[in-house]
């Protein structure tokens, strides 16, 4: 029988391995990324790849008719698995490009194929002990670098894909460590903040006053606004006190809203675990505190063996569906105001 363990036990049995050593080196860093080429891109709307993967056919993928686009970042896939000594994942690894696509760009990018046509870049990315290393100085070069890599996309995507229609940006861990850097570089306060749907900011803490023009969602239907949150058991705290507080937005992703009430899991319209193509209702509920999205533990086929209660890597998938329609609504009504 195929274990049904969700994607986030496999945060029980991984670690990063293989550690970069020594200072950031700008010679030793991969080449760089070519947008104008498809194979620089995870995911493209005309492309058969795993966003467009459904975990049940009735659900629509609206690609080739959506007016929306969507831009989505990737979380740390490159993270310390043998051979990655580098402080910069390459984007022309045929491994790790495995790995990316059949984790975050189907389990996570796929969530918007019924809202737009999504393109994902490929990028330089920080290796995941940049974010842990006492090695600052080397850290932030590699988080620059892929930034810089993620800033070539996103031109490159507004001046050759998006032709000026409005867009969604999606990101999880790493992918918002950049996304809402170049948000406030791009978006905020400019002529193209016009264009923004919404955000969906995952897994990394955003302060609500991050952007000086850009709001925090605060109903289901909001647009031009940012959502993000931080999933973990209900009752833990984090270590590190700078990751927690009444300043760092959070968004209840069953309710849309940021108030601190006690949502329940039956208003969970499904969430994804290992086998993508079953979808499993009322899986978590969800509430807001100081900072944390708290989560009862879910219960599942093999759900004993989830005994991390950093819920990091399910940010997106233990609420998959209400996601994919809050998008989709969010998208509507963008449309019909503007």
């Amino acid at each position: 029988m195929k274990l049904l363990i969700p994607v986030f036990c496999l945060l029980i049995f991984c670690g990063c391995a293989v550690h970069p050593k020594g200072a950031f080196e700008l010679s030793n860093a991969p080449i760089a990324p070519d947008y104008s080429k498809p194979a620089s891109w995870a995911a493209l709307p005309d492309r058969e790849d795993p966003a467009d993967r459904r975990p049940d056919p009735e659900l629509p993928d609206n690609q080739s008719t959506a007016e929306i686009d969507v831009f989505f970042l990737h979380p740390t896939t490159y993270t310390g698995d043998r051979g990655q000594e580098l402080w910069n994942g390459p984007i022309n690894n045929d491994d790790l490009n495995k790995k990316t696509d059949g984790s975050t760009i189907l389990y996570q990018a796929s969530i918007f194929n019924g809202t737009g046509r999504v393109y994902a870049p490929r990028y330089r990315q920080a290796h995941l002990e940049a974010y842990f290393t006492k090695n600052k100085a080397a850290a932030k070069k590699a988080f620059d670098l892929a930034y810089s890599d993620v800033k070539q996309a996103f031109d490159y995507f507004l001046n050759h894909y998006n032709q000026g229609r409005p867009f969604i940006i999606a990101s999880h861990s790493q992918g918002t460590t950049h996304a809402k850097r170049l948000m406030r570089e791009y978006l905020d306060g400019t002529p193209l903040q016009e264009k923004l749907v919404a955000a969906y900011l995952i897994g990394i803490p955003v302060n609500k006053e991050y952007f000086s023009n850009i709001e925090p969602c605060e109903s289901p239907d909001q647009i031009g606004c940012f959502c993000a949150w931080r999933s973990f058991k209900k009752g833990y705290f984090p270590e590190n006190k700078f990751t927690v507080g009444d300043s760092i937005l959070v968004t209840n992703p069953l309710s849309w809203t940021t108030t601190d009430n006690y949502v329940s899991k039956s208003e969970n319209e499904g969430g994804i675990l290992r086998d993508f193509e079953t979808i499993f209702p009322n899986l978590a509920d969800a509430q807001v505190h100081k900072g944390l999205l708290w989560v009862t533990k879910p219960k599942f086929p093999w759900s004993f063996l989830l005994t991390r209660r950093n819920y990091h890597v399910a940010d997106l998938n233990l609420y998959y569906i209400n996601v994919r329609n809050n998008a989709m609504l969010r998208a509507a009504n963008f449309l019909k105001q503007r």
